[in-house]
C-alpha cells in the first residue's frame, strides 16, 4: 500500500522544510510514504530545500498555473507513480503532518473514498468573526450543492483513494476544493471528515485578494459546477421564478377582467399591461425549462465523456505500473547476469 503526499508550492522556502520533516514516513497499514512536490512556478529555492529535506519527486509547471491546476497535476502524477492513496497538504505548513495517519484512517478501513480534514473553524482563535461566519455560510451552500455533510468544505487537507483520484478531475482555474467536493457528491463517492488541529499561518493568502474576492470566485465555481451536474434542476428553479411572477401578473389581469364584467371596476380600467407582462414571463418560463431539458440531455453525453476519461486514466495508470514492474524485473535480471559473469570469471581463474 503506497501513500503519496502531494504538496503544491509557490515560493514556500520559509516553510517547506518544516512541512516535509513533519510528514510521518512510517504509518501502520502503509508500506511506503513518498512526498511529491508540485512546483507551480517557484522563483525561490523552495524545490532545492524540499529535495534536501527528503522529497522523493518533483513535477514542475513552466510558469504559474494556479492552485487548481497544480492540484490536478499532483493527482495525475501520484497515480502514475502507483499511489494507492493520495494526501494533499499545503506548503505553508497550515496542516500538521502528524494528522496524516488520522486523515487516512477511513480510507484504510474501507469506509470512505474522500476524507476532508475539518479545521473546526469556530474554534480557531486567529480567524475573525466575519471570516468564521462567511466560512460557515459558504460551507452550508456547498453542502447543499454537493449533497455531502462536510463542515469545512474549503479545507485543502484531504485524502483520496485511488478510485477517487481517477474519478475526480478539476476543470476550474481558481481552487479545487469546492469543485472537487461537488463532483465527489454527485458521482456517488463516499465523503467523510475527521477533525484536525492546524498551525497558525501569518502570511496573507496567495490564492485570493481578500474575503470578497474569494467569495465571488468560489460562488462562480459553485454555480458552474452545480449547473453542470444538475442542469434540469437549475433551469427548473429559474423557470419556476419566472412562472410565479407570470402567474401573479396573469392573475391580476384575470381579476380585473372579471371585475369589469361584474361591475366591480370601471370599464376604463385596463388590464393590458398585466396581461402582456404575464404572457411574456410565462413564455420565458417555458423557454427556460426547455433549455433545462436540452442541458440535461447534453449532461448525459458529458457523463459518457467522464466515464471514457476515467477508463483512459485508469488504463494509463495500469500501463505505467506495468512498465515499472517490467523495468524492475529487468534490473533484477541484469544484476543476476552480472553475478553469473562474476562467478564465471572467478571459476575461470
Amino acid at each position: 500500500m503506497k501513500l503519496i503526499v502531494q504538496i503544491p508550492v509557490l515560493n514556500e522556502a520559509a516553510t517547506i522544510a518544516g512541512v516535509i520533516r513533519d510528514i510521518p514516513r512510517t504509518i501502520p497499514g502503509i508500506d511506503s510514504v513518498e512526498v511529491l512536490i508540485i512546483d507551480d512556478g517557484c522563483t525561490d529555492n523552495t524545490v532545492e530545500i524540499a529535495l534536501a529535506e527528503g522529497a522523493d519527486f518533483v513535477v514542475r509547471h513552466t510558469g504559474r498555473k494556479g492552485l487548481a491546476r497544480a492540484f490536478q497535476t499532483g493527482i495525475d502524477t501520484a497515480l502514475r507513480l502507483g499511489a494507492d492513496m493520495i494526501v494533499n497538504t499545503d506548503g505553508d505548513h497550515q496542516y500538521p503532518g502528524g494528522e496524516i495517519p488520522r486523515l487516512i484512517a477511513p480510507l484504510l478501513a474501507g469506509v470512505a473514498d474522500v476524507v476532508i480534514g475539518d479545521r473546526q473553524i469556530g474554534s480557531i482563535e486567529h480567524f475573525s468573526p466575519l471570516k468564521k461566519a462567511l466560512q460557515q455560510v459558504g460551507s452550508g451552500v456547498v453542502r447543499w450543492a454537493s449533497e455531502t455533510d462536510v463542515p469545512d468544505t474549503v479545507s485543502g487537507f484531504r485524502a483520496l483513494s485511488r478510485e477517487a483520484g481517477l474519478r475526480l478531475f478539476v476543470t476550474t482555474d481558481f481552487s479545487y476544493t469546492v469543485e472537487n467536493l461537488i463532483q465527489a457528491g454527485k458521482k456517488g463517492l463516499i465523503v467523510t471528515t475527521v477533525p484536525i488541529a492546524i498551525n497558525q499561518v501569518d502570511r496573507p493568502s496567495r490564492l485570493h485578494q481578500g474575503n470578497w474576492n474569494f467569495i465571488k470566485r468560489q460562488a462562480a465555481i459553485i454555480a458552474r459546477t452545480y449547473t453542470t451536474y444538475e442542469p434540469l434542476k437549475t433551469f427548473s428553479y429559474i423557470a419556476a421564478a419566472f412562472a410565479l411572477f407570470g402567474l401573479l401578473a396573469l392573475g391580476r389581469a384575470s381579476y380585473v377582467f372579471i371585475g369589469r364584467r361584474l361591475g366591480w371596476f370601471a370599464q376604463s380600467l385596463s388590464n393590458d399591461q398585466a396581461l402582456l407582462v404575464g404572457a411574456v414571463l410565462m413564455i420565458l418560463a417555458v423557454l427556460i425549462f426547455l433549455m433545462g431539458l436540452l442541458a440535461d440531455r447534453i449532461g448525459g453525453v458529458r457523463r459518457l465523456d467522464e466515464e471514457q476519461l476515467y477508463r483512459l486514466r485508469a488504463h494509463e495508470v495500469a500501463d505505467e505500473q506495468w512498465r515499472r514492474a517490467v523495468s524492475a524485473r529487468l534490473d533484477t535480471l541484469e544484476q543476476k547476469l552480472e553475478k553469473v559473469d562474476e562467478d564465471a570469471q572467478v571459476l575461470g581463474r
